[in-house]
Order: structure tokens, then sequence, then C-alpha cells
């Protein structure tokens, strides 16, 4: 064996520098803002400076005069050819959908809504003439708090429909009510989680350019799914697909927010058809405040049914979710995504889920990373933590008396799913041993005793989530229209390098090093011998692209598969060069080989350039070298881990200080530590901003008062704690890698192991639970209502907050 050859067999499982970096430290990236065509043209939008109103006159001809300008329009002029935004995932049968117009013609129902565009020849120029653009409104009431809106005789958001609920959508499994009958007690939890803004370090930007004379469009989008905006553009702004090319070039972040096809870019590739010039519109930090979609946003009440010993009988879980006021592609099933997880790692014999999607005048909700699975985390971990004090049991001995043992994979869950394989004592026992649990606790007891005025918190959160939105039967069964399958082609060049072409559209990720990785394996070739292609659908024309921690489970099993086509299609040429029957010939360490005869070989470069010549090939075979592999998986992956966090709280002051967070993930295989590493630290940097410092927040009258980074709180590195992270390895059974996901562990972990730690530095002054975000001024607040006698009831929060139990069968009441 070579040293080359052992430097590629050790290719996955290594630390890899990121090819992506080099052109990102040296500034050679090509973001959408960067990109300058001939005749380019700047598009600005107006957007309503109201909740809820009735637009009852609209004049863009004064802004016409504006120096520089070259075209105006509102829904009166163009209306008609940008038809309604699409919905793809109709939960169920009687869901209520309202049109989502591209701009508002009769009725603006949040603040941000897209009213009417400029188009002039510097940027600067079109915002600048917005003023210009006349526009009469008509108040009409904001529709802002879920609960009140639910109520008969509401303000209505959309009258056409007759209702502020678009759905109830319900799942199960046991009998539920049989489960808390039997039970020693019930115990009731109601946890807000709030509402956040995604802010990716790049905003939203568009390019659309007519690029020839009958009607083609190329559109560049700062977007993690070019396939698919590809698509919803051609059926909703009636582009004919074969004459429309979409490209994501590098953009810089995502988090769920650009998994969107939004009316910007309907709206662009429109304008710039119309005025036959290539059109540019690049979003403000305030507009991406405004109009990119928000999420989480959930009113949480979760049950369990359980025994005075810790066992867990069954759960209940009841959410109203806020759609905010249109529905946005996902918009209806990201809440639902959480359904499945809710259980989370625990066993149980009865399950009952129910969600009501609600419409406010609020800016849409969406996907945002880790899309309902952190919801469902965060809900069950709190009530186990919650449910630990009221039995008076350790947190950690509460979870490993009902978790799923190690033993028992695969594992059908009370909601249908099959876990095909995990180790949760193995994580947690690591991450125990990692962040000295027993010193903690009695550290933690000294400060008690002594009164010490800044407390200590210990915070668990023993987590799983499902990766990989796949297959496209189960997706068909849910109602989401599209399909969970991905692609790949693979091409040996006849120099012997690799194009690699994939269905997955990288926002920071590291595919480009990670399939150079993979497919350098598979195929016995130096990963720095490969190029991977993605991102444009002309070059990389199929493809699911990238969203939901699927792009390695998903795509990389398209890369295994397409690895393998080339090798099957490599033995023919092979075996015709080396005189053997093909039956005979073995793929080893990037050679061809006849068995039993490994001094007769031929590399992989040596049968890629005798196809390219194909000047001697056996009859039947076909020039060239590539496979071609398009694949819809069997299941999902679940990774899962333990994120355990200590927390010093001030109680003069509610200042809370992350002392150390320690955490262990299980993502199955790793193919590159060093970015999982990053994948990992990235997740529960936006999992702690939860905890402790983000939330949008809509004044009475529906405006965002949290619309910049003056007043939306995002930590930078000096507010984070050094984090201490290690793995565990338990392969995924149903996955030739036996890779899970990891692009959303760290923040679906990290956010209840926080508040959790917050918490219980608290509990024995009477603390049971802070409204997130925990800022000081309520952690403060938290504790001087529990000094001055208040009512048990979460810091922050109304009528929504608080525990309640109630005995059963003759167990004892709190």
């Amino acid at each position: 064996m070579t040293a080359d050859t052992a430097v590629r067999q050790a290719s996955v499982g290594t630390s890899l520098r990121r090819k992506e970096d080099a052109r990102l430290v040296t500034g050679r990236t090509t973001w959408t803002d960067n990109i300058n065509l001939p005749g380019l043209l700047y598009m600005a939008i107006l957007r309503s400076p109201m909740a809820h109103a009735r637009i009852t006159r609209i004049d863009v001809s004064p802004a016409l005069t504006r120096p520089g300008v070259v075209a105006a329009f509102s829904a009166n002029e163009i209306g008609d050819k940008l038809g309604s935004q699409p919905c793809v995932w109709p939960v169920t049968d009687d869901i209520k959908i309202p049109a989502f117009p591209g701009l508002a013609k009769d009725e603006v129902r949040f603040v941000g809504e897209c009213v009417a565009v400029v188009v002039a020849s510097d940027r600067y120029a079109a915002a600048d003439a917005l003023e210009a653009i006349d526009v009469d409104y008509e108040p009409l009431p904001p529709v802002l708090d879920m609960r009140a809106a639910m109520a008969e005789g509401a303000d209505l958001v959309h009258a056409e429909l007759g209702t502020n609920t678009s759905y109830t959508w319900k799942l199960g499994g046991g009998d539920y009510d049989a489960a808390k009958a039997k039970a020693d007690r019930v115990f009731t939890r109601h946890y807000v989680n709030q509402r956040l803004i995604p802010m990716p370090m790049e905003p939203r930007a568009v390019v659309a350019a007519p690029t020839g004379a009958e009607g083609e469009l190329t559109l560049w989008s700062s977007t993690q799914i070019p396939h698919i905006v590809r698509v919803l553009l051609s059926l909703t702004a009636g582009i004919p697909e074969h004459k429309l090319r979409v490209i994501a070039p590098d953009v810089g972040g995502g988090f769920g927010s650009k998994l969107q096809f939004y009316r910007e870019e309907t709206i662009a590739a429109v304008v710039a058809l119309q005025i036959g010039r290539p059109v540019k519109w690049v979003e403000t930090r305030s507009e991406n405040a405004q109009a990119t979609h928000h999420g989480r946003d959930q009113l949480q009440e979760v049950e369990f049914a359980v025994n005075n010993d810790g066992t867990i009988l069954g759960m209940r879980v009841d959410l109203v979710a806020n759609m905010g006021a249109y529905m946005m592609i996902i918009t209806p099933g990201i809440p639902l995504l959480g359904a499945w997880m809710y259980h989370s790692i625990y066993k149980m014999e009865a399950y009952d889920f129910t969600c009501t999607g609600v419409f406010t005048t609020t800016t849409p909700t969406d996907a945002y990373r880790g899309a309902g699975r952190p919801e469902a985390t965060y809900a069950v971990e709190r009530l186990m933590d919650d449910l630990a004090a009221e039995l008076e049991m350790d947190p950690l001995e509460l979870r490993k008396k009902n978790w799923i043992t190690h033993d028992e994979f695969p594992y059908d869950t009370i909601s249908g799913m099959t876990y095909d394989s995990g180790n949760y004592e193995a994580a947690t026992d690591k991450a125990v041993a990692m962040f000295d649990y027993d010193g903690l606790r009695a550290e933690q007891a000294k400060r008690r005793e002594a009164n010490d005025p800044v407390q200590l918190g210990i915070g668990i959160s023993t987590y799983t989530e499902m990766c990989g939105l796949a297959p496209s039967r189960v997706l068909s069964a849910l109602k989401y229209v599209a399909g969970g399958w991905e692609h790949a082609t693979i091409r040996v060049l006849p120099t012997g390098k690799v194009e690699v072409v994939t269905g997955t559209s990288p926002h920071g990720q590291g595919h480009e090093t990670a399939w150079s990785q993979i497919v350098g394996d598979q195929l016995g070739i130096d990963p720095d011998d490969i190029v991977v292609i993605h991102g444009d659908t002309a070059t990389a024309p199929y493809g699911m692209d990238t969203y939901g921690s699927r792009s390695v489970t998903v795509g990389g099993l398209a890369l295994v598969k397409a690895s393998q086509n080339v090798v099957e299609k490599a033995k023919v040429v092979a075996a015709h060069m080396l005189e053997a029957d093909a039956a005979d010939i073995e793929f080893v360490d990037g050679s061809f080989r006849v068995k039993g005869s490994p001094t007769s070989a031929k590399t992989i470069q040596e049968v890629a350039f005798e196809a390219f010549t194909s000047h001697d090939l056996p009859d039947g075979a076909e020039p060239t070298l590539q496979g071609v592999a398009t694949i819809d998986p069997q299941a999902f992956s679940f990774p899962h881990g333990t994120h355990l966090c200590a927390v010093e709280v001030d109680t003069e002051t509610g200042m809370s200080k992350i002392r150390s967070y320690v955490c262990v993930d299980d993502v199955g295989t790793v193919i590159n530590p060093m970015i999982v590493e990053g994948q990992v630290h990235g997740g529960i940097a936006q999992g702690i901003a939860q905890a402790l410092y983000e939330e949008a927040v809509f004044d009475a009258d529906g405006n965002l008062v949290t619309g910049s980074l003056v007043d939306y709180l995002v930590p930078a590195a000096p507010d984070l704690p050094s984090f201490q992270s290690d793995r565990t390895e338990t392969p995924s059974t149903t996955h030739p890698l036996g890779v899970k996901g990891v692009g959303e562990a760290g923040t679906i972990a990290s956010t209840p192991a926080v508040v959790n730690a917050i918490v219980d530095a608290l509990r024995h002054l009477g603390v049971d639970d802070i409204r997130m975000a925990c800022t000081p001024e309520r952690v403060w607040r938290a504790i001087q209502d529990r000094s001055s006698g208040g009512e048990r009831a979460a810091a922050g929060t109304v009528a929504y907050g608080g525990a309640s139990t109630e005995s059963t069968a003759g167990g004892e009441s709190a």
C-alpha cells in the first residue's frame, strides 16, 4: 500500500481543511450582491407601515418623476403577473390558506408587506423614490394575541375565511385517557416558545436578468433551495421552466430563512422581464427583520401522566402555533415537524398531540434552524426537569428511568417512528464525566446553604431529532407536495480528476469538502482531485436542496450510489484491459485487480482515460466514465446527545452567566470532525441566543419594536462561553455510511439546557419558570415575585405559564 493510498483511505473521519475557506478568507467569493451586469437596475420595495389596513388609493406616478427612476409598479400595474405565493404543505384537508399576493392590492396584513416597487439606476435613487409613492390606508384592528384571535367574535385577519384558525392537526398513539386514569398523578405545564428573527450574515438578495430573445431568464438568489425556487417561480409567474435558470452563488448563511420562495424573487423576475433589463434587489437589515419570515412562536401546554416513582405512562401536547399573516411555502407544517419528537427518547404507552395554527397580523413564520424540533425538545426537557423537582428526584435519574436503552434498538416509538440506533447511556455518561456533575451539585448545595447572592444552577438536555426530510411516500402521506429524493452525478475526467454534481445546495456547511471526502474514499481518489458542482439548475439540474439536516443523510446516499455506479461501469472496461472476466475483477484502494492476482491491476485513472479514448472498449461499453444516481431514502435518521449547562445567577441583579457548557453528541459516522464541531458550536450559539437574548416583540399596533440589531440582541463571541464538546458514535443502520444529521443538533439541545440551569439555580427560591428570553429583568422580576409572595407563574407571562398537578388513583396532590 502506498503512502498516497493510506491518506485516501483515511479521508472520511479526518479533519481536512475546508476547500471553501480559501476563497472566503481571500475575498474571492461571489455573493449575489457582487453580481454586476451590463444595464443593471436596482429595485426597492415600499412596505406597509401598518399591521392591518385597507388600501383605499395608491399612485406610483409621482415616483417616476424622481431622478434616476426607470419604472414604478403597484399591484394595479403588474399584480396579475405576480400570482399568489404558494404554500406546498396543506397539512389537513380542511386547512384554510388565503391568497398571498406578490404586491398587496386591497389590504395589508403585517408591517413590512410589499405594496409597491421602484426601479432606478442605483439603489439609493430607488430607495429615495419610495417616499414619493402616494398610498392611503384605512386602519383595521390588528390581531396579535393568538388565544384572543381564536375566540368567537374576534377581529379577522382574513375576513373571507370567517375565522383566524387555519387548521387543527392531531397525532396519537395508545390510549392517553386510559394512561391518565391509571397514573398516580397528572403533571401539566405551560411554556412559551417565543418568536425569533433569523439573522444570517448575508441578507437576502436577488438578481434577475433576461438572457434571450424568447423570454429566458436567469435568477441569482441568496437561497438554500435553487431547484425548488425554479419550480415555484415557473408555476407562480408563468415563466416556462425550461427557460428559467436559478443560481445560488455563495450564500452567507440561511438557518431556514432562505428555505423559502419569497415575493421579492417573483417581483424581480417579473419586473426584469417587463423592463427587459437586469434588476437587483438586496434587503436592508431592517427589511430582514420585518419581511424575512420569522421562526418559533408557540404556546405549549404539555402534560405527563406519571406514577410517583417517576415512570411516565403517557404524554399530552396541545400547541397553538402562530402562522403570521399568510402561509409561506411550509408554514403550516413547521410546528408539526416536532409532533414525533415531543416524547423524545422516552418510553411511554400513550401519546396525544394536537396543534392549532392561527393567523395574526404579524410577519409570517416558517422554518428556523431545527424547525419544530427545538420547540419539542424545549417542552419535554423543561417538563422533565419540572417533574423531577415535583417528585424530588434527581433530573438525570428521572431521565435514565424513562429513556430507551441501547439494547432496545431498533425501537418503535409511541408516535409511529422507528429509531434505528442510539446509545443514550454512553453519551450521557461521557458528558457527566466531562462536566463533573457530582462536584457541581455539591457546590450548588453549599451556595444554597450559605445563601450566596450568586446561585448555581445545573441544566440538562437529553435529546434526539429526526433528520433528512424523506422518504417521499411518507411526505405524500403528510400532504407535503414535494418529494424527499436526492440526485448526484459523478464524472471521472480523462486525466483522472473528478467532477461531483450534487443536488444539495450548501450555504456554509462545507459540502465541497465533505463530498470530496466521501467520493474520494468510494473511488480511491485524493479529495484534492475532486471538484463539487452545486447550486445552479443549469449545471446541476436535479436536486431537492439543503435544509432539515438532510444533505449528508440524503445527498450522501446519492453520492455513494453514484460512486458505485462508476465502479460497476469501470469494472467492465478494466476487465477488458486486463483480459479477464468482469466477475473476477475487484476494486480495492482505487485500483481494479484480478482476484488472486493483485499485481495485475489498473488504476481508476487509467480506466477513465481508456474510456475517454474509446480505442478498444468492449462491445456495449459506453465512452467516458460517469455514474448517475437519484435515490429516495428508506427512513429518517436520528442523531442524539446530552448537553449539560452550569449557570451562575446573580439574585440581586438577575444576571445569568454560563459558567460551563458540555455536550456529547452522537451523529453516527463522522465525515469531517472539524466541520461537525463547527456545526455543533454554531447550533449551540443559536440555542443560547433563544434562551438568553433574542425575541421578536410587537407593540399594541403590530409594529415590530425589535426591528434592528440595536433592539434585537444577537449574541457575539464575547457573549458566549467556551464549549467542551465530544462525541459518541452509533452508526445509523439504515445508511451505508452510517451517518446521521448534525446541522441542527446544537440548536435543538442547548436552549432547554440553559433555561433548565437558570430555573434550577432559583427553584429553591420558589421560581419554577422564566419565560424566554431570560433577560436580567425577567430573572430579577421572577425572584422578586416569589420573594413577595407572588403567584406561581412564569416571569414575563400574563396568563400562560406555571404548573399544575392533579392527583389520580389515590396519588398525592401538589
